[in-house]
């Protein structure tokens, strides 16, 4: 659905994008995460058409955006961080504009314009001018307008800024039920907003692409959490007597039970090796899992690495 292919940007002297690659299969809901600068917004200006890049190629459902802008971007949906609204106009002069403006033809106009206000939860507001709307209504109908036309591409660029907390699960609801029927780009640098949504995270820094993976995949880690039931004498020391073990972490968990952080080696699964090392010495084994990272710490490490 998406192809960027070595696409670069600089304004000036700052290199706003730097060879980025990334490929959105189908169906997928993906994160593009980054810090505030990091390039998100000039990457979805470039895949909307209405950024031109220094070099690259972009296709958008095999489309070439940059030779064929207008047909690439009547399979898109965008809603950027502000939504295009007029204040002056009804919501459902708005919608019928954008449905005009979409080339909708004339007698599916009606149909599209509904299913794209019951998709939004904006029945009950069509004669309303949209300056009297709050701010989780506007985003409602920023998303109704790019919808209308049933794009195979949606792409979202900060939809929940500036919600308050009961309008973010709402609009969050929304996305969720939006990717059943189109493949979601979801641009933010709002951590929880791409663990709440996304399959798959791309993370962004200084305009170039750090990571690119399933979230369970990135999360994941070669380190292991052991906790028992009662502690056992000098355990961190055999612990580390196990292949592959690195380093040994204590601490204690809710419940106050002993447990232990294993750092492994990229090469050697643990788990397995504790296992089998826990029986032999009968220790009171409360669970022994793989530990993973929380997102938090894999933007962490990578911003600070940059």
């Amino acid at each position: 659905m998406i192809e960027l292919t070595d696409v670069s940007k600089a304004y000036g002297s700052v290199q706003a994008l730097s060879g980025a690659n990334l490929n959105v299969a189908a169906g997928e809901i993906v994160g593009l995460l980054g810090p505030n600068g990091a390039g998100k917004t000039t990457m979805i200006k470039i895949l909307t058409g209405y950024l031109q890049p220094d070099s690259g190629t972009v296709r958008v459902d095999g489309v070439d955006v940059l030779n064929e802008r207008q047909l690439a971007q009547s399979k898109i949906g965008y809603l950027p961080e502000n939504a295009p609204l007029y204040p002056e106009l009804s919501v459902q002069n708005y919608l019928q504009m954008i449905a005009r403006l979409r080339n909708v033809p004339e007698a599916d106009q009606a149909a599209f314009i509904s299913d794209a206000v019951l998709a939004v939860g904006l029945e009950g507001h069509l004669t309303r001018p949209i300056g009297t709307l709050s701010k989780g209504f506007r985003q409602r109908l920023g998303l109704a307008q790019a919808i209308l036309h049933k794009p195979r591409l949606l792409i979202l660029d900060e939809p929940t800024v500036g919600l308050d907390p009961t309008q973010i699960v709402e609009i969050r609801n929304l996305i969720r039920e939006l990717a059943k029927s189109s493949t979601v780009l979801f641009s933010t640098h709002i951590l929880p907003e791409v663990e709440m949504l996304c399959d798959r995270v791309v993370i962004l820094i200084n305009g170039e692409i750090k990571a690119d993976s399933r979230l369970t995949e990135l999360e994941q880690t070669t380190n292991a959490v052991l906790v028992l039931s009662d502690s056992v004498p000098d355990i961190q020391n055999s612990l580390m007597q196990v292949p592959g073990v690195q380093r040994v972490e204590a601490f204690d968990t809710r419940d106050g039970l002993p447990a232990y952080r294993i750092f492994g080696s990229p090469d050697v699964d643990i788990n397995p090796l504790i296992f089998n090392l826990a029986a032999q010495h009968d220790w009171p084994v409360r669970e022994l899992k793989s530990d993973v990272r929380l997102l938090e710490a894999v933007f962490t490490e990578l911003t600070t690495a940059a």
